[in-house]
C-alpha cells in the first residue's frame, strides 16, 4: 500500500495523479479524491502542530492553521476568500476520511493513499448503480 507523503509543497504528487487518474471514476469523483488527499496531508501537519490526533480537531483549529499559512500569502495571490473556501474544503473532507478510517479500521493518520482512492472509486461505483443523483453514503 502507498503511504501518503509528508510534504505539503505540492498539490498531489506523480504517484498519487497516477493512482487517482488509473480509476474508472467520473471526473467529480477524481476531483473529490484528490482533494481529500491533499486534505488528508494538510490534517495531518495541523494535527501534529496542535499534538493532537486529526479525530479531535476542531473546525476552528483548521481555521486558524489555515489563516496562519505562510505559503497561502496575499502577495502570492492568496486572497482571505481563498483562505476561506480552502479551510472549507479541509473540514468538508473530514467527513469521507473519517468515514474510509473506520471501514478500514485505522487511525485517519494511518490511512493510504490507495485506501482512500479504492473508498471513492467504491463510492462512485454504488452511486453510479443507484443513479447519478446519489451521493456518497455517510
Amino acid at each position: 500500500m502507498s503511504q501518503l507523503p509528508q510534504s505539503s509543497d505540492q498539490f498531489l504528487t506523480p504517484e498519487e495523479c497516477a493512482e487517482v487518474d488509473a480509476t474508472l471514476m467520473p471526473a467529480r469523483d477524481r476531483f473529490t479524491a484528490r482533494v481529500s488527499i491533499y486534505s488528508l496531508r494538510s490534517l495531518k501537519q495541523i494535527a501534529q502542530a496542535a499534538g493532537i490526533t486529526i479525530d479531535t480537531l476542531t473546525e476552528q483549529q483548521i481555521i486558524d492553521w489555515v489563516e496562519q499559512d505562510p505559503t497561502l500569502r496575499p502577495e502570492d495571490g492568496f486572497d482571505p476568500n481563498f483562505k476561506r473556501f480552502f479551510a472549507r474544503l479541509v473540514i468538508s473532507s473530514l467527513r469521507p476520511l473519517k468515514q474510509i478510517a473506520q471501514e478500514a479500521d485505522v487511525a485517519i493518520e494511518a490511512l493510504t493513499l490507495s485506501q482512500v482512492v479504492s473508498w471513492f472509486e467504491k463510492e462512485a461505483k454504488a452511486r453510479i448503480d443507484q443513479g447519478e443523483d446519489s451521493t456518497f453514503q455517510g
